[in-house]
C-alpha cells in the first residue's frame, strides 16, 4: 500500500475506534480489501430478488435487497454506502442517466458520494448531491433525515411543499405523510454517528462532524 494510502488508513481506523464500536472490524477488514464491493457484512435472512444473498454479492440495476426479522445487512455501491436494519427493503435503476435508489420499506442509513442521485420512497422524492441521510420508509409516511449535506425533498401528493435542505449535522429531521399531508418536523430518531463513521469509512471518507462533539 501506498504511504499516503496507509496514512489514511490508519486515520480512518483511528476514527472508527474512537467512535465506531463493534464496527471497527469491518472497517479494518473493508480498508485492506481496497474498498471492498457489494455486500461486506449480513447477519439473518439477507435476500436479493427472493433468493439468499451472500457476502460479496454485488447489487445490480433492477435488483432488490431484503432483510427479514432481526436481520441486517452492510451494502456498498461505488462510492456510496448502506446500512439496512431488519425488515427493509431497497432497490436501484437509473431514469434519463440519474441513479434512482428505491427505499420501499424499513430502515436504511445511506452515505453517497460526488454525483447526483434520486431517491424514492412510498410518499416522497428527494434529489441528492454527496451527502448522508437516514430514511425510514413506510406505506404512508417517510421519515427523512438529512444527517449532512444538500437535498430537495418533494412530498409526492404535494409536490408545492417542495423544499431545500442544508444541513452539518441531523438540524431538519423531516416525516413526510402521503396525499397532501403537510410535511411535520420530527426529532432525531434511530441512527448514529458511529453507524456513519462505519460507512464513510467504508469508502474512503470521513463525515463532516468529524472532530466536532455529538449527542448521536
Amino acid at each position: 500500500m501506498p504511504q499516503r494510502q496507509r496514512r489514511r488508513a490508519l486515520r480512518l481506523l483511528s476514527l472508527a475506534a474512537l467512535g465506531a464500536g463493534g464496527h471497527l472490524a469491518l472497517i479494518r477488514a473493508a480498508l485492506a480489501a481496497g474498498h471492498a464491493q457489494g455486500i461486506v457484512r449480513m447477519t439473518g435472512n439477507v435476500s436479493i430478488d427472493d433468493a439468499p444473498a451472500a457476502v460479496g454479492q454485488v447489487l445490480r440495476p433492477g435488483q432488490v435487497i431484503e432483510t427479514g426479522p432481526d436481520s441486517e445487512a452492510v451494502l456498498v455501491m461505488g462510492e456510496d454506502a448502506f446500512l439496512l436494519h431488519a425488515d427493509s427493503s431497497f432497490g436501484m435503476g437509473s431514469t434519463a442517466g440519474v441513479t434512482v435508489l428505491r427505499y420501499l420499506t424499513g430502515r436504511i442509513l445511506s452515505v453517497f458520494g460526488k454525483g447526483r442521485k434520486t431517491l424514492r420512497t412510498p410518499t416522497a422524492t428527494i434529489g441528492i448531491r454527496g451527502t448522508g441521510c437516514y430514511i425510514a420508509a413506510e406505506e404512508t409516511q417517510t421519515y427523512f433525515c438529512l444527517c449532512y449535506g444538500s437535498a430537495e425533498v418533494q412530498p409526492d401528493g404535494a409536490p408545492q411543499q417542495r423544499r431545500l435542505l442544508h444541513t452539518t449535522h441531523h438540524e431538519q429531521p423531516l416525516m413526510i405523510g402521503a396525499g397532501n399531508a403537510p410535511m411535520a418536523a420530527a426529532k432525531v430518531l434511530d441512527h448514529t454517528d458511529d453507524e456513519l463513521v462505519m460507512l464513510e469509512a467504508l469508502v474512503g471518507r470521513v463525515p463532516p462532524f468529524h472532530g466536532k462533539t455529538s449527542p448521536y
